[in-house]
């Protein structure tokens, strides 16, 4: 299975904020359509980062409510790991676990193409063991 699989299931949406909105702003959104993160970029296409939930409570650890008022740009993830249409869903668990990300926008001659969260690859794993179960299940029923 791969990414380009769970894309085309799922969609390529992808909610992003420009660095300039402050991380109220762009917690409002999170709330608002029940994500976990955000592609930070100023043109749409090229990734300049991504804010997480975890980046905006760590940024609230450290300066408390003022934080909310600090732009995305000093809290988001700059150095942003990515994947792409043709990365499996056992590289990309490989990706997220060595990264401790959650999220991994999924980028296309450089430009921004999807996004896959944990979420969507444990969802595309059970689907692919319930699977190869029945599978199973049929070759015993029919030996």
């Amino acid at each position: 299975m791969t990414v380009k699989a769970i894309l085309d299931a799922k969609g390529r949406d992808v909610m992003t904020v420009s660095p300039d909105i402050t991380l109220a702003e762009a917690a409002r959104l999170l709330g608002e359509k029940r994500i976990g993160a955000v592609v930070v970029t100023a043109d749409g296409q090229k990734i300049a980062g991504i804010l997480s939930e975890r980046d905006i409570v760590r940024q609230i650890g450290i300066n408390g409510a003022a934080a909310l008022e600090e732009r995305v740009s000093s809290a988001m993830t700059a150095k942003v790991r990515t994947c792409q249409d043709g990365h499996t869903v056992n590289q990309v668990m490989e990706i997220m676990t060595q990264s401790r990300f959650r999220h991994l926008p999924v980028e296309r001659d450089g430009k921004l193409a999807g996004i896959i969260s944990i979420g969507d690859v444990v969802k595309r794993r059970i689907e692919d063991v319930e699977r190869e179960a029945e599978e199973i299940k049929q070759y015993i029923a029919t030996a």
